[in-house]
């Protein structure tokens, strides 16, 4: 801390283009927002590297029978714990295979829960009550880099060997640069309104947050090209887009595809290989867990995309 009014972390400074955002109309407001966050792609494009890096740590842990956590607090913690709660619908993966953490707890999800972000103690018992290991990789999600209860649950994550990357939107502390294994910093500078980090930072995180998830199931192989063959019919709009990706996949109609996905307990990739292959359900599973669930590898490539 300095006596200065100027706060070092970017995050927290003003943003000269939208000093006057009290005089503007509502027209001009939603311009001056659009033309702040249309900055944000290209700040995490920057970081595309540590990202990539990241999406290795991460699928090495998920090989390895490990898991991702999100450690954050406030609109950071809600991201990751919304990431979190998106990928067993997206990827039909386990509920405990990435794991969003929130500082103050799930009440704080919906609303604000004071000081929470300052409880350090609060931050490493997380770590512990998680039972995090060495198999593990712990992001911690801090928008100005220095939020206590992330700084010390990536402390403790350390001492429990478990792999640690940062994502923020500031330059992080030296300490935390040199400890943690990715460093994912997105400048996307001042906000519209100053230090409301729901707005740009936000944008950015939700968009790392996406790509890592993403990036690991991809390589895990619970995608065929771009389509979502892992998920599960838990509901009318899952189970038409199932129909869809078989019908697709593997050339037949929506009746035939009903029939597969019966046959299948709801699960697209084996039933694209049980069509595409003539087999049974368990010489499917036998196959997709032979060639560690990439079809590509079991039934060619997957059909062309037709242009729009």
């Amino acid at each position: 801390m300095t006596d200065s009014f100027v706060d070092p972390r970017l995050t927290e400074r003003r943003n000269p283009r939208t000093a006057e955002i009290d005089r503007a109309s509502a027209l001009e407001i939603v311009d001056l927002i659009a033309a702040e966050d249309a900055g944000v792609p290209a700040a995490v494009a920057r970081a595309r590297v540590e990202i990539a890096q990241a999406i290795d740590l991460i699928e090495d842990a998920f090989r390895a029978g490990g898991r991702l956590l999100y450690v954050g607090a406030g609109t950071s913690g809600r991201l990751g714990v919304l990431d979190a709660a998106e990928c067993p619908p997206t990827f039909g993966s386990d509920p405990g295979m990435v794991v969003g953490v929130i500082a103050g707890g799930l009440k704080a999800l919906v609303r604000s829960v004071e000081g929470a972000e300052d409880d350090v103690n609060a931050g490493m018992a997380e770590m512990d009550d998680q039972r995090v290991t060495g198999r593990d990789v712990v992001v911690g999600i801090a928008a100005s880099g220095t939020t206590p209860y992330v700084r010390a649950a990536l402390g403790r994550a350390q001492t429990l060997a478990a792999r640690t990357v940062l994502v923020s939107c500031s330059e992080p502390p030296p300490l935390l640069k040199q400890t943690c294994d990715v460093c994912i910093t997105v400048l996307v500078g001042p906000e519209v309104i100053t230090g409301s980090t729901r707005m740009k930072a936000g944008t950015a995180t939700k968009l790392v947050l996406n790509t890592l998830t993403t990036g690991a199931m991809v390589r895990l192989g619970k995608t065929y090209g771009n389509l979502m063959v892992d998920l599960r019919t838990w509901n009318a709009k899952l189970a038409d887009r199932s129909e869809r990706i078989l019908m697709e996949a593997a050339g037949v109609s929506r009746a035939e595809a009903a029939r597969a996905l019966q046959a299948a307990e709801g699960r697209v990739k084996p039933a694209i290989v049980m069509l595409r292959r003539g087999v049974s359900r368990a010489e499917a599973d036998r196959l997709i867990e032979a060639h560690k669930g990439r079809l590509r590898e079991i039934v060619g490539d997957p059909p062309l995309v037709a242009a729009p």
